[in-house]
């Protein structure tokens, strides 16, 4: 028994010196009850310190056991690369991640059709697109949940650890921070336990040595596909992360459901950095972030030289971070260098050729096609011949030139307001907390009908909760949070509505099912203002990207008859278009407004009045963003910093571009018109709203 006991110590994952004890907790905390004592592994990796000791028969057996987990120790032969360089040489990448002529196809519909891009060490890409253009789609093909039907993904090595920051954050509320942050190695804390449990298997395996030599084979593979669990280096690793995030010891022991989604946020990202990735992804961080924490994450990253890749629609946020912004449209890509206000003014300049060459290109067709009606019979039908072909030449693919794409406008409304009372929301004396902690400490508000009320505070002060009060999902510790009594039909939004769509049904069917006394095409056409197509209202909404969801669930909110509009984060997921649909429709409405929200632009467009949370009390300005700015200092100079950031950034763009001679702006100029007049040029849009920061 002592044998098998040495030969499993022998193969487990060393643990040494004083952190043994510092790490033992947490480790308990995944069922491991005791660290494995380090012992040092003979050049086979396996000691059989007892071998004399046992009887000669199993000896002798114990020495073939030994023999095949020994055997299997010994690393495979490098595979002979006869070029003398691996598949990054040769592609040219040192670092990072390369796309060539990617392409992809959902149920017969070509998402995207012809990717070529790379990201390499020290860039941060924007990948830009109308919702439902696969950028998401990119993601999941990079980290390899999808399979392209057509290009390659060329990695700069082999198994490249690539980190994915996914739009919703990956938390345990229940464990604690430093639980939370020790979870990053929870594939070798998992190994470790399977390493434990076969000790104790191999202390009770008796004398049946085919079972020993079957737990030996298993722990000798866990060790080779194991790295070293070193927890004095995960502590350190840790203690140093910590206060990069803004962690203190203090933070060690509470629990991540204290937490708001801003610091939660910063544990994802933490995990992520712990792992010390080659490649980072972010798809849309900025969701649920006040802007303390957005300024926090841009300063974080920026400091940063892993090869980054970025999904967003909060324009001020890529302008702060792209080094390049690649943009997705109708399936193919663009890389334009520079950040989000460069990209924007290349693509106007891009766009303007492009219909200039369309333009004339058009009227060569129809001059070509004259040509041929007119000559088409008698002694001119060898020059009519001519002209079918110059005409086939134009229209052939590389030489024909798109017309630019212009988005549709999608404007609609929400359902009339017949009658409400004058008081459509009232709460008096409210005191409400969680775990001793008080939010809201003897707080008045009254709305009245037809006013747009924002409410704004930091993450954790406890707005969306005054939203689930108002809306009965939670009761009131002391005070009262009433609706009016008149006619008042709350209609809710909440931050992830459209996590809560039915995957199995089909867009069409989401809607039905929403407003079953909506006429078919009154639902139709809304479906067709949400870029929506006839077959696209067929698929079932677990094929939809997160885009074309958080559209499909501003429709079914649409739809929803109410008087008063309660919005929670209404703009999370949402690109630009989408969002001017969704603030003309509630400047529209003719009922009350709740809304919270941290697109300030979103607010300053649609809030007739704010409201701000502010030591357990709602604070009213009486008035709209504009004056709520006048009267608050702290968020007005933030306002400033930010405005002034977005200067300094197109100043130096244009400093940038003042610095190219004559030379290289006349040869760019005729580069450009070269390109567009033989055809070459994508497809684009003029880029709406550059001015517009989030």
């Amino acid at each position: 028994m002592a044998t098998a006991c040495a030969i499993a110590t022998a193969t487990s994952t060393r643990l040494a010196g004083p952190s043994r004890a510092t790490a033992q907790p947490i480790l308990a905390s995944w069922g491991i009850q005791r660290l494995p004592q380090p012992q040092q592994a003979s050049s086979g990796g396996l000691r059989h310190q007892q071998h004399a000791a046992l009887p000669s028969p199993r000896r002798e057996r114990c020495c073939r056991v030994v023999a095949r987990a020994a055997a299997t120790e010994a690393p495979p032969a490098a595979a002979a690369d006869p070029t003398g360089k691996g598949r990054a040489g040769a592609s040219g990448i040192g670092s990072g991640i390369k796309l060539e002529n990617v392409a992809i196809t959902f149920k017969n519909q070509q998402v995207l059709r012809d990717i070529s891009w790379d990201v390499k060490k020290g860039e941060r890409v924007g990948l830009v697109g109308v919702n439902g253009a696969g950028k998401t789609t990119q993601l999941q093909i990079i980290i390899g949940k999808l399979t392209p039907d057509s290009g390659e993904v060329i990695k700069a090595r082999e198994n490249m650890k690539i980190a994915y920051l996914t739009q919703e954050f990956d938390v345990e509320p229940s464990r604690t921070v430093r639980e939370e942050f020790m979870s990053a190695f929870g594939d070798q804390v998992t190994t470790m336990k399977r390493q434990e449990e076969i000790q104790k298997e191999l202390e009770a395996v008796g004398e049946d040595m085919d079972r020993m030599g079957e737990l030996l084979d298993e722990l000798q593979e866990l060790t080779n596909q194991s790295q070293d669990l070193d927890v004095a280096l995960i502590d350190k690793k840790i203690d140093q992360m910590m206060p990069e995030l803004g962690f203190g010891p203090e933070d060690n022991d509470r629990l991540v459901a204290s937490y708001s989604g801003g610091w939660q946020m910063r544990m994802c990202l933490g995990k992520i950095l712990l792992k010390d990735p080659d490649l980072l992804l972010l798809d849309e961080p900025t969701n649920h972030l006040d802007l303390d924490a957005i300024e926090w994450l841009e300063g974080y990253l920026k400091k940063q030289e892993i090869p980054m890749v970025i999904v967003s629609h909060d324009r001020e946020f890529l302008d702060q971070l792209c080094t390049k912004v690649v943009e997705t449209e109708r399936g193919v890509s663009t890389t334009y260098k520079g950040n989000y206000t460069e990209y924007v003014k290349q693509k106007e300049e891009r766009t303007a050729l492009q219909w200039v060459a369309w333009e004339k290109q058009q009227k060569e067709i129809a001059r070509q096609e004259e040509m041929m009606r007119r000559l088409a019979a008698g002694a001119n039908s060898g020059r009519a011949s001519t002209a079918e072909k110059t005409l086939e030449r134009l229209k052939a693919e590389g030489t024909y030139v798109e017309k630019p794409f212009v988005p549709k406008k999608r404007a609609f409304f929400f359902p009339p307001v017949d009658t409400m009372g004058q008081v459509a929301v009232r709460i008096e004396g409210l005191t409400h907390g969680y775990n001793g902690s008080t939010l809201f400490r003897e707080a008045d508000l009254v709305i009245e009908k037809g006013e747009r009320v924002a409410i704004i505070g930091p993450n954790g002060a406890g707005k969306s909760t005054l939203l689930r009060l108002l809306m009965g999902r939670e009761e009131a510790q002391e005070g009262t949070v009433e609706l009016g009594q008149y006619g008042v039909t709350p209609n809710y939004f909440e931050q992830n509505q459209a996590e809560a769509l039915d995957l199995k049904l089909t867009v069409l069917e989401t809607l039905i099912r929403a407003a079953p006394d909506a006429k078919l095409n009154d639902i139709k056409a809304l479906l067709g203002k949400m870029l929506f197509s006839g077959a696209g209202m067929e698929k079932r909404v677990e094929w939809l990207s997160g885009g074309e969801k958080a559209r499909l669930a501003l429709a079914k909110f649409m739809l929803t008859q109410g008087t008063l509009l309660v919005l929670d984060e209404p703009t999370n997921h949402l690109d630009i278009p989408s969002k001017e649909t969704l603030e003309e429709a509630v400047r529209a409405f003719e009922g009350s407004v709740i809304a919270v929200s941290h697109d300030r632009y979103f607010l300053r467009r649609i809030a007739t009045r704010i409201v701000t949370v502010e030591g357990g009390k709602l604070v009213d300005y009486q008035g709209d963003y504009e004056l709520f700015l006048e009267q608050n200092e702290e968020e007005a100079e933030k306002m400033a910093e930010k405005e002034e950031k977005a200067r300094e950034i197109e100043k130096s763009t244009i400093k940038a571009k003042s610095k190219m001679s004559k030379a290289e702006k006349a040869k760019m100029k005729k580069d450009k018109a070269k390109q567009f007049n033989a055809g070459a040029g994508s497809s684009g849009k003029v880029a709406k709203n550059s001015k517009r920061w989030n």
